[in-house]
């Protein structure tokens, strides 16, 4: 992490979440260049000027060993876990530039994996927009029962560390599985946009040593399909099947299901998220495509936005075109 803007946008994100914390909460902070080192025993946040200082006192150091630092860190978080109660969890702030060491999310695992299977959870947050490595923090925070997200500017940050804080850090399902059957006599074809990272095999789906993705309170997902129906289709096209374990029940695994169909009108959150999708495909496949699929997403994008990051979008796409054209 060698540019002083993505070191800078750490710490500010970092101090975002003393604040949020409890009194009785604890923080303890480890830093990895080459080598792995504590820069702050577990400290209560009762002393949060502390803590804070010793954020502001991180600095850049060398090459990137991601697995000494996790490895540390679990140590670290593995000491506090005697509270059943408690929350305990890493959380690693990283471009995903991993170059010392293991430098994948398997390798990097099997070095902690026995940490990750004691309820100390990982939360991993991307910062920094030329190498960072989307897929390795991933996978790092699938295969560690945690979230990641990307962070790439401040008001990104106050979203994850102030308003998404309870859903970021307090799990309540573990090993959450979804799976979607739709009916051949309905569907014609379909294709799941995404996820590319978290596909699990339908055979895996109902067996318990495969690992699956947790659920944070408050948390929610959204997949988009595109659905090629058959003539005459109904409107049940089949069905979606979510699967977990109990948090606090003896890993006790639940498991319901829900019909498919259409559900009337779509929400603006739900149009905006396919305006968004669409332009993905358009800039993943630009051969060949018009202006005018340009222009339909960014009517959708704009009538459907519903806060000034999202209009940012539009400014997106606006630019995109006005490049494309020259």
């Amino acid at each position: 992490m060698d540019q002083d803007n993505r070191i800078g946008l750490v710490k500010r994100s970092l101090a975002l979440l003393v604040n949020q914390l409890k009194p009785n909460d604890k923080i303890g902070i480890v830093v990895y260049g080459s080598t792995a080192r504590t820069v702050l025993e577990p400290t209560s946040v009762e002393e949060a000027d502390t803590i804070l200082s010793a954020i502001d006192n991180i600095q850049i150091e060398g090459s990137t060993n991601a697995e000494a630092g996790l490895l540390l860190g679990y140590k670290m978080a593995s000491k506090l876990n005697d509270d059943e109660d408690a929350i305990n969890r890493v959380i690693l702030c990283s471009d995903g530039v991993a170059n010392i060491g293991e430098t994948g999310p398997e390798g990097i695992l099997l070095t902690i994996e026995d940490y990750a299977g004691r309820n100390v959870y990982l939360s991993t947050f991307g910062f920094g927009m030329d190498n960072y490595n989307d897929v390795l923090m991933e996978q790092l925070a699938d295969k560690g029962n945690g979230a990641y997200a990307y962070i790439g500017d401040i008001d990104e940050a106050k979203k994850v560390f102030q308003e998404q804080l309870t859903g970021t850090l307090q799990t309540i399902a573990k090993d959450a599985k979804i799976q979607v059957d739709f009916d051949p006599a309905q569907v014609k074809g379909y294709r799941l946009l995404g996820y590319e990272n978290r596909a699990v095999a339908d055979e895996d789906f109902r067996n318990n040593k495969v690992d699956g993705g947790e659920v944070g309170a408050g948390h929610s997902v959204t997949a988009l399909y595109e659905l090629q129906l058959k003539d005459g289709a109904s409107k049940s096209w089949g069905k979606v099947t979510i699967r977990y374990k109990d948090v606090d029940n003896n890993n006790r695994s639940r498991e319901s299901s829900a019909t498919i169909g259409p559900s009337g009108e779509l929400s603006d959150a739900t149009l905006f998220i396919a305006a968004v999708a669409e332009f993905a495909k358009i800039m993943k496949d630009s051969e060949g495509v018009g202006e005018s699929r340009l222009q339909q997403v960014l009517a959708m994008a704009e009538k459907h936005a519903a806060s000034e990051r999202q209009e940012e979008f539009g400014d997106l796409v606006k630019a995109f075109m006005e490049v494309r054209g020259k």
